[in-house]
């Protein structure tokens, strides 16, 4: 019994690690796609880690006036991201980490990462880094109850909140056409991009004083600060996109925890992400920058998305 509870707790360690460390591929693929949707030569798809090497070699300078705050806010939140990817279930369900936190637990990780990270934009005093904490505040206070409506939606549905039990349920009673899952996953995507920092809310590749979300808060990190904060916002992607991936998309996620399952599900899951990376480069590549007053009307609508998940769920399957 001590083995198997250590291998589970192994199994779960590694799964966590996995997704950290295939986080920056994702966003290669991604970037990839968008080069050739453009017609462009696509960077190598280790790009990413070579960027995230290069931060960790620079030196760390630091603005005179930063406090304690600024210089641990890049470890809080990447210690943030890491405890959000263990909470995600990756390429099995049935691991101990699973049954610790549920997806509540999961936003309250979101919402502590970004809490510091814009009081560590306000720290320094400077225009820009308050310009973004408060453009991202706005942002958050509609996203943060969009993304709930919608996975409520499903919790609803299984009468559970933990994400693990969710996907189990839904696995068990098999593939089911529920309007309440459309909307509740239309909503969810829209709420991945704006969290993320993807066009059309915001557009991580510029600094434009006038549309820039994210990008300024971080402005004055440098260094291996900078590689931290990027690489936590790179597992963030990842966690979003795991979690579209096997709450919307269950198949082939490990419910055993044996070689031809967990290998099962390693590919399953690489093949649901690379095909979201897909549809997120087309979505970009559609679509233009919005206005950061039309932002609002944006994540408005993802909440009624989600909304109508539930409501459809109530009337068509509760009712």
């Amino acid at each position: 019994m001590e083995l198997s509870l250590f291998a589970n707790w192994f199994l779960a360690g590694l799964q966590t690690l996995l997704l950290i460390a295939l986080a920056p591929l994702l966003l290669g693929w991604i970037r990839a796609c968008k080069a050739m949707l453009h017609n462009h030569s696509p960077a190598s798809l280790w790009q990413p880690y070579r960027d995230l090497r290069k931060f960790f070699r620079k030196e760390v300078v630091v603005a005179d006036g930063a406090s304690w705050l600024f210089r641990a806010t890049p470890y809080i939140v990447l210690g943030t991201m890491i405890l959000s990817a263990g909470v995600v279930p990756l390429v099995a369900t049935d691991l101990p980490t699973a049954a610790i936190a549920d997806v509540i637990v999961l936003t309250s990780f979101f919402a502590l990462a970004r809490f510091f990270s814009a009081l560590a934009a306000m720290d320094t005093g400077t225009a820009f880094g308050g310009m973004g904490a408060s453009r991202e505040m706005m942002l958050s206070a509609l996203a943060e109850p969009a993304m709930l409506m919608a996975v409520f939606t499903l919790s609803m549905t299984a009468n559970t909140t933990n994400l693990s039990s969710t996907i189990e349920y839904l696995l068990q009673h098999g593939l089911v056409l529920r309007p309440s899952f459309i909307f509740a996953a239309l909503g969810l995507m829209m709420v991945a991009i704006a969290e993320t920092g993807r066009i059309p809310i915001d557009n991580p590749s510029t600094h434009l004083e006038l549309t820039m979300v994210h990008e300024a808060m971080i402005l004055e990190y440098s260094g291996r600060h900078l590689g931290l904060i990027e690489w936590a916002h790179q597992i963030k992607l990842m966690v979003y996109g795991v979690l579209i991936a096997n709450l919307f998309i269950p198949w082939g996620i490990a419910t055993t925890l044996t070689p031809e399952a967990l290998g099962i599900g390693v590919l399953a899951i690489i093949g649901k992400l690379m095909i979201l990376g897909v549809v997120l480069a087309i979505y970009e590549t559609t679509l233009a920058k919005l206005r950061l007053f039309r932002a609002p009307d944006y994540l408005s609508f993802a909440f009624l998305l989600s909304l109508l998940g539930m409501l459809s769920h109530v009337i068509l399957e509760v009712g």
